[in-house]
């Protein structure tokens, strides 16, 4: 290059909502312009160094690792001075690379206040391998120049000479519009002049072209919640610090100072790291004495499946495939891998810590079966040891794990024990700047009303329903987006700046289950920092990690099984004895029946309405057809028509084909549908001759579509199954078939671990109702009240009793006795775990409360205070020893005050003997008890559900004749043209203003399934406000808006007094199930016909996906009970008047 010049200074979107440059842009803007190196700076981490580095060697250019660190001269760890400076430091070679990460991590972790900092003896210790340059006006030696201190800021210069060698420390000179920067310049030159200090130019890049500044000034606001507007708020000045060409910097610096041009590209020169992907570094396994990884392994593995078989001799099927996997395992040089795995697996059964039975593809080895890693027989159930290791493609095999959310903790420390806290740490993850959250942080930063921002990102849609994941693409897509866009200069602002800053990094957090094990120190393997208090997590994310060949394990806390450990322990504790999981049949008829009834509240994973629609059409009867629900119930499995062909299939009303007579063994598990996977793979076996490796090289080419390894792979199935004698163009058309499939297919490995999961809480379900879903609540408690207090709701809609909170008898978590559920105490407001503990203790210790007085004198009043005992009185927990609520809360102030005296003066006789006090149980008040409704509202106030009934059950009859739709249906309404009409009672109201200045109303309506919002506009709300009274009951209409929690847009609202006497009301009938005939529909015609009167007819229909209604037009009817008989008897007994 005739003019040299590398851009050292460099900032990404790593460094947090300050740098906008992804990495990718970088090295391709580097190689665009002819620059043969680039540096990447980060403030004070090294989050991006692996990703930036990869997508150099892609571009061609040589990466050159660094950070502009924080220098704290009095010391990294002194916190009593607010002081950081920057400084360049660059990674000349491996070295160097190593002690930058051991200084950033120390900056991140020990020396973090307010920012990372090193400091000037830490840099002394690890500065060999690094080259420094005295960074931006923010560095120490600039800082010192611009307050008049040049003396001090060259004794600096000389320290850093001193500590990193002559030929290792530069000054740095910029050029922008900050005022200051010329002086700093004018003085570094002359330093450098005098003292022999060498030059580099840099452009601190925070951007990459300068027309960027403006959305980057955005940005900076997002960083620091500001206002474009606001005078005070940190900004950039100038619009200079953009990724400047060789040209524009040689334009700048070219004449005076060409040195700190051509040094640029000198340093580049020295500047070597090299990162070493596709090594593995497992942590050190302690071995018994004579054994190697491989033979350990092997003995584990033998003596594991003769435990598997109970005894029996080990099936030739069973030992050829162990043998398989164990060479394959031990070729790619992974015995390590599956030891340290199985280790921590089984010490967490051992402990009693509930494991999932398997998760992703390891579910496919039988080693990993027989280590007791996973819990599925893979060859029972037909899983592929090569879709979780291939031999053809060598990488490290990935066992993700779920366990009990409750107890994950423990499993962490087990590995920390073994391992050392040193080799040990969690992985960073960065949440990006989605968006709609990026519309909403524009909005907020120009200044736009939040309703004008609102309106706008209500429009963004929801890129997992859409697969719209972009602001441009949305406007092709989305035309009122569009419109808004066209019309409004402002949105179209908010939109343009949105899409540039979309996609960022915007924060980092630990990931939720990601744990890193390394042989030595982690830090001198990965650069760490601190998260919180005291968690310490890598810098690198998951994906850089494994590259770098990291042993990293998935430890996911999984709810579900804390649900069904909790369940065990409810069924030993009702009498009914331990239940071994493993032990239960798989083809029970009442767990079937159960989900053919598509009663799956509380089931794992078939809890949705739309699963639940799809087992009803499905009707499952053996455990195969849960693993396929698994893979069924997805995006494109449910448009493509695959669903649809499963189970008209299974139920003989479509015939069964496949693509080629050689695929029946492959496919008839399904039906001759393609679902998985492992059939992709399998076909591609079968049919061309492919080895299960190669055929998994085949499925994940269909998954990625590559066009160019496409043609290859077609051309090579095409040749194997001529092999097979089928010709050509029927090879070509199943290829087809098979590709088309692949794209849907799902891993079976997963489905069928997953389904293992769902059909056990089933059949606890299923035998075990109280005891399981008594578990299933305990594990809500912590959700919002409301939410506690709905699936308490969802238990009793299944006929299961569900009281309220006993004192005498609660426990922490809900408790099952015969068909009822009793509230624990954990679920009551305010009730912490040490007030629970305590009360517990207490009763346990005397015996049963006998009263308020008696419960506040036994229970430490510093944990269990006023607010607690409040909360119990009102939920009814005290009902056992005094139903009369008002009289317990009208006394507890008192009882309080005189137990805190009596628990002092016991603290002083001990000590003192001189107290005399004595303290009777008091006379409570004479209170009438609260009204029904009061006392209700009570307990909602502290559980967050009605316990004693519901204020709407007095109105419930009226919902039938006047509303369309319940509260929770309103999600499911599909009639944009016809307003849903609800009755409701109106829980709360609030009066809001419009951006115009007009108020509007917010009420908030429940009946007994749910809450929604309903909005009033200006224009009705005059005349609403003064009808709105809380707790009464309202008919009101209007139109769904349906994003995310349903609600209503008001067209009109009336007292439900006021409709009794104008309006008769429907006459509903329901039709449960598949429908019935035309037939049924002609006939009944003409039986309402003849039972003629004033009320309309409803057709409520119920049906497995759909529930509708419908009015009837041309008849009106009188309710009689003859008309409910013929309506049942036409029917037989599917239709019902209500």
């Amino acid at each position: 290059m005739e003019r040299p010049f590398v851009h050292l200074h460099v900032h990404s979107e790593y460094s947090l909502l300050d740098g906008a440059n992804k990495c990718a842009d970088l090295a391709r803007a580097t190689a665009e312009m002819g620059m043969d190196a680039v540096a990447l700076t980060d403030h004070g981490v090294m989050y991006g160094c692996v990703d930036f580095y990869n997508e150099c060697s892609k571009a061609g250019v040589k990466p050159i690792i660094g950070c502009e660190v924080y220098v704290a001269p009095s010391g990294h760890t002194c916190k009593s001075i607010k002081e950081q400076f920057h400084l360049i430091l660059l990674a000349e070679n491996d070295e160097g690379y190593g002690n930058l990460v051991k200084l950033v991590s120390t900056a991140c972790t020990d020396g973090f206040y307010y920012k990372p900092r090193i400091d000037h003896e830490l840099l002394s210790r690890y500065g060999k391998g690094l080259i420094a340059s005295s960074a931006c006006l923010g560095g120490e030696i600039p800082s010192m120049i611009t307050a008049g201190d040049e003396e001090g800021a060259l004794s600096r210069a000389m320290l850093y000479r001193d500590i990193l060698g002559k030929e290792n420390f530069f000054l740095e000179i910029q050029s922008n519009a900050v005022p200051e920067q010329a002086l700093v310049n004018k003085t570094l030159i002359e330093m450098s002049r005098r003292h022999g200090f060498p030059l580099i130019a840099t452009n601190d890049a925070h951007y990459m072209k300068r027309s960027d500044a403006e959305w980057h000034d955005v940005l900076l606001c997002v960083q620091t919640n500001s206002n474009v507007n606001d005078r005070e708020r940190y900004r950039f000045t100038g619009d200079d610090y953009y990724f400047r060409s060789p040209e524009e910097m040689w334009e700048i610096f070219g004449k005076d100072v060409p040195d700190s041009l051509t040094n640029t590209a000198l340093v580049a020169e020295r500047c070597n790291v090299s990162l070493k992907f596709g090594e593995y570094h497992l942590p050190n396994y302690l071995l018994p004495e004579g054994e190697t990884l491989s033979s350990h392994l092997r003995k584990l593995a033998s003596d594991g499946l003769s435990t598997r078989m109970k005894g029996t001799d080990i099936p030739e099927e069973y030992s050829a495939r162990l043998e398989y996997e164990l060479g394959v395992i031990e070729q790619m040089g992974f015995p390590g891998y599956f030891c340290i795995v199985s280790d921590i697996i089984c010490k967490a059964k051992e402990k009693g810590i509930p494991v999932g039975p398997g998760r992703g593809s390891a579910a496919g080895s039988l080693v990993a079966w027989a280590l007791r890693i996973t819990e599925l027989d893979p060859i029972k159930h037909g899983l592929l040891f090569e879709r979780f290791l291939n031999p053809e493609r060598i990488s490290m095999p990935d066992i993700d794990t779920d366990i009990s959310d409750k107890q994950r903790n423990e499993v962490i420390s087990y590995i920390v024990e073994k391992y050392g806290s040193d080799h040990v740490s969690q992985i960073i993850t960065f949440g990006r700047m989605m968006s709609k959250q990026a519309v909403k942080d524009v909005g907020r930063a120009l200044g736009v009303p939040y309703v004008d921002v609102d309106r706008v990102a209500k429009l963004i849609p929801d890129p997992l329903k859409t697969g719209i994941k972009k602001i441009p693409e949305a406007l092709k897509k989305i035309p009122d987006l569009k419109n808004l866009y066209d019309e409004d200069p402002q949105v179209q602002k908010i939109l343009d700046i949105a899409s540039q800053i979309e996609g960022l990094a915007r924060h980092c957090s630990q990931h939720a289950a990601g744990i890193v094990i390394t042989p030595k120190p982690t830090v001198d393997m990965t650069p760490v920092t601190r998260i919180g208090e005291s968690q310490i997590v890598t810098q690198y994310s998951m994906e850089p990690v494994e590259k770098l060949g990291l042993v990293k394990m998935d430890f996911l806390g999984l709810r579900t099984l804390s649900i069904i450990e909790g369940a065990l322990k409810n069924i030993e504790a009702s009498g009914h004895g331990k239940i071994d999981l493993e032990g239960i049949p798989m083809d029970d008829p009442a767990t079937f029946e159960m989900l053919r009834n598509a009663d799956t509240f509380g089931v794992f994973q078939l809890e949705s309405n739309g699963m639940k629609g799809l087992i009803k059409r499905l009707k499952p009867d053996r455990f195969e057809d849960l693993v396929a629900l698994m893979a069924l119930y997805r995006p494109g499995p449910l448009e493509s028509g695959m669903a649809n062909s499963y189970v008209e299939r299974k139920h003989g009303r479509e015939r069964i084909e496949y693509p080629h007579p050689c695929l029946a063994d492959a496919l008839s598990e399904t039906y001759g549908v393609i679902l998985y996977q492992e059939q992709v793979m399998q076909c591609a076996a079968r049919l061309a001759g492919y080895s299960l490796g190669e055929a998994d090289l085949l499925r994940r080419a269909m998954g990625k579509k590559k066009v160019d390894v496409m043609a290859k792979q077609r051309a090579k199935f095409i040749e194997g199954a001529e092999k097979n004698d089928v010709p050509a163009n029927k090879a070509e058309e199943i290829f087809d078939v098979i590709e088309k499939f692949a794209g849907y297919g799902f891993n079976k490995s997963h489905s069928a671990a997953y389904a293992l999961i769902s059909y056990q809480t089933a059949y606890l379900k299923a035998h075990y109702g109280p005891e399981f879903l008594a578990s299933y609540l305990s594990a809500q408690v912590g959700s919002k009240m409301e939410v506690l207090g709905g699936y308490v709701g969802e238990v009793r809609g299944l006929g299961f009793s569900v009281l309220g909170p006993d004192i005498n008898r609660s426990g922490t978590e809900f408790t099952a006795s015969g068909n009822t559920i009793l509230f624990g105490l954990s679920a009551v407001g305010r009730a912490g775990a040490s007030a629970v503990e305590n009360i517990i203790e207490a009763r346990d210790a005397d015996g049963p409360f006998k009263s308020l007085w008696d419960f506040l004198t036994r229970v430490d009043l510093r944990f269990v205070n006023r607010a607690v005992t409040e909360n119990l009185i009102k939920s009814g927990a005290f009902d056992v020893v005094e139903p009369n609520r008002h009289r317990l809360l009208s006394a507890l102030s008192g009882l309080m005050e005189m137990a805190s005296r009596k628990e002092e003066c016991a603290g002083q006789r001990s000590l003192f003997g001189d107290c005399t006090e004595e303290f009777d149980e008091p006379e409570m008040p004479d209170v009438p008890e609260y009204e029904p409704r009061e006392r209700l509202k009570l307990e909602k106030e502290s559980v967050g559900i009605y316990i004693s009934g519901h204020p709407y059950d007095h109105y419930a009859e009226y919902g039938l004749k006047y509303a369309t739709c319940s509260v929770h249906d309103l999600a499911h309404w599909k009639m944009p043209d016809a307003p849903a009409m609800i009755l409701g009672l109106l829980v709360d109201y609030r009066e809001k203003l419009t951006k115009r200045g007009e108020p509007m109303g917010i009420l908030t309506v429940e009946d007994t399934d749910g809450q929604a919002e309903v909005v009033c506009f200006p224009r009705q709300w005059p005349h609403v406000k003064p009808l709105l009274e809380t707790g009464a009951p309202y008919v009101i209409s209007g139109d769904v808006r349906n994003e995310g929690d349903a609600s209503l847009l008001l067209k009109e609202l009336s007292p439900l007094s006021e409709v009794l006497e104008k309006d008769a009301g429907v006459l509903r009938i329901r039709v449960e199930g598949d429908g019935l005939s035309n037939d049924f529909y002609d006939v009944l015609y003409s039986e309402l016909a003849a039972f003629p009167g004033n009320l309309p007819v409803l057709l409520d229909l119920r049906m497995p996906e759909h529930h509708a209604l419908l009015k009837m037009r041309s008849v009106r009817v009188c309710r009689t009970p003859e008309l409910a008989k013929r309506i049942d008897k036409l029917s037989d007994g599917n239709a019902v008047l209500l």
